[in-house]
Parts: C-alpha cells; sequence; structure tokens
C-alpha cells in the first residue's frame, strides 16, 4: 500500500533571522511537511527555539559559528543519519576559503525505501575564485557519493545548489553567463546529476514554465519584480520519477531571500 509524503527544502539564510520575523513556525504549521530540509541555518542546535514538538530535528552544523549549515526535521522517524561526506579524506575538499566538510554542508536520512540528502552546495563566489573548486571537486565528490547511495535505495536530493540550471531557470540568462551561478563549469555540474540518472521533479512536471524562482537578489527590488533565479531544486532517482506527484515553489513565502520548494511523492 503507498502513501503520500511531502518534502520541503528551504534556505533560510539563517534560522534565527526567520525566526525573529515569525515566519519559520507558522509556515511549518501550515504547509505540513513530513521531510522539512533546511540550508544555511548558521545555527547551532539550542540557539533557536522552536516550537515544532510533532518534529524530530537532526542538525549538521559548521564548526564556524552563524556560517553555512544544514538540518532536518522529520516526523518520519529515519533508520539511519550521515553527517557530510563520508569516504573524503581531511583536506581533500579544502581550499582558500576553507574545508567544505567542516561547513555541515550535507546531511542524509535513510528511510524505508529512500534516502533523503539535503545540501548546501558552495557559492563559486562573486569573483568565481571558486568555480574551478567546485567544478573539479565539490560537485564530482558529491555526485559520488549520492550514487554511491544510490546503489543501496533510490535517492531525494535536495537543496541549495547555487545554480541555474537551464536559460528558462533565471530572469536575464544572457546578461549572466559568466556570472557566479550559471557559468558553463556550473551548468555543467547540474547536467552531471541529470545524466546520472536524477530527475529535476520541478522541470518533470512543470517543464515550460517561465518566471519560476527560489531565490532574489536583495538589490533594486528584484522580488517585487520577480527577476530571480532558480536554484533550489528536489532530484530524485528515475525509480521515483513515476511516484513524482506534485512540485512546487512557495514564492509566497517570506522570511528568507530563497523561497521554500517542495514535492509530494507517492511511496510505498
Amino acid at each position: 500500500m503507498s502513501k503520500t509524503i511531502k518534502l520541503v527544502s528551504w534556505n533560510v539564510n539563517g534560522i534565527r533571522a526567520v525566526i525573529r520575523k515569525e515566519v519559520f513556525v507558522p509556515y511549518v504549521k501550515k504547509e505540513q511537511p513530513d521531510v522539512l530540509c533546511l540550508q544555511e541555518t548558521k545555527a547551532q542546535q539550542g540557539q533557536a527555539e522552536i516550537d515544532l514538538p510533532e518534529y524530530e530535528e537532526i542538525w549538521n552544523s559548521a564548526e564556524r559559528k552563524g556560517y553555512a549549515g544544514t538540518a532536518i526535521f522529520t516526523k518520519i522517524k529515519p533508520l539511519s543519519i550521515v553527517y557530510g561526506l563520508p569516504g573524503i579524506k581531511n583536506g581533500d575538499l579544502e581550499d582558500t576559503f576553507g574545508d567544505a566538510l567542516k561547513e555541515g554542508r550535507v546531511l542524509t536520512m535513510e528511510f524505508e525505501s529512500y534516502y533523503v540528502v539535503t545540501v548546501y552546495t558552495p557559492n563559486a563566489k562573486r569573483d568565481l575564485a571558486r568555480k574551478d573548486y567546485r567544478h573539479k571537486k565539490w560537485d564530482p565528490a558529491f555526485l559520488k557519493y549520492v550514487k554511491g547511495l544510490e546503489k543501496k535505495k533510490p535517492v531525494v536530493m535536495c537543496g541549495d545548489f547555487n545554480v541555474a540550471h537551464k536559460e528558462i531557470d533565471l530572469a536575464r540568462p544572457k546578461d549572466n553567463k559568466k556570472n557566479a551561478g550559471f557559468t558553463p563549469e556550473e551548468r555543467e555540474g547540474a547536467d552531471k546529476i541529470v545524466a546520472a540518472g536524477f530527475v529535476d521533479t520541478f522541470r518533470h512536471l512543470h517543464p515550460d514554465v517561465e518566471g519560476a524562482y527560489s531565490w532574489w537578489s536583495n538589490f533594486a527590488k528584484s522580488r517585487e519584480r520577480n527577476v530571480g533565479w532558480r536554484i533550489d531544486y528536489f532530484f530524485v532517482s528515475d525509480a521515483l520519477k513515476k511516484h513524482v506527484k506534485e512540485a512546487f515553489i512557495r514564492s509566497d513565502v517570506m522570511g528568507s531571500d530563497h523561497a521554500p520548494v517542495g514535492v509530494v511523492l507517492t511511496i510505498r
């Protein structure tokens, strides 16, 4: 017998700030996701008072306080939890900006018939100083990890991938071809995720919808004018493709420069 599962991903850009704005708990209570994945929490567990007793909270915070970090709130008890990218040696994902393995960027939960992986992908930086790192180190390492999980059971991966994959995924593609988030190297990372058999759930159900964005710059009233980027995704293993019933972006939910994105799956 199959059941319906709702999963939501949200880069909160500082969970304490979203809570202070009295947005976070009301949104979660209204949306009622079974699994809620967060990125850029910028906090340690316990630094924010969150009144959501029906959820188990799992945090993977950065060693550096007030920076990066992920968390998963779940109503479904996980079979196991994995922090970071196991199997990678210390220093292998380090550069002059830091060590991504110490920044709480990946968190995985194993459930009965699938894995959920949430990721906060390193930004290439405005001057593209971290573009090669991302292209040659981070993207291959992360894809190798999720493909390894997939050998055991299907994967649902979500989060802030810090790239607009196709021209339809940002308001001004021609102006941004050389800018962070839309360089050929970053887009190639997204190409390889799809080539590896993962399905972009939003484009699977809404292939031609324009103006569907999940992040907006804080400058020039970009959100009011919907001059945005779709950089937050749910990808699922091809085996789950037929189980994707809904894929959505809650662009009306404020509190962060990102909007929550989500999927509804039917899982046996």
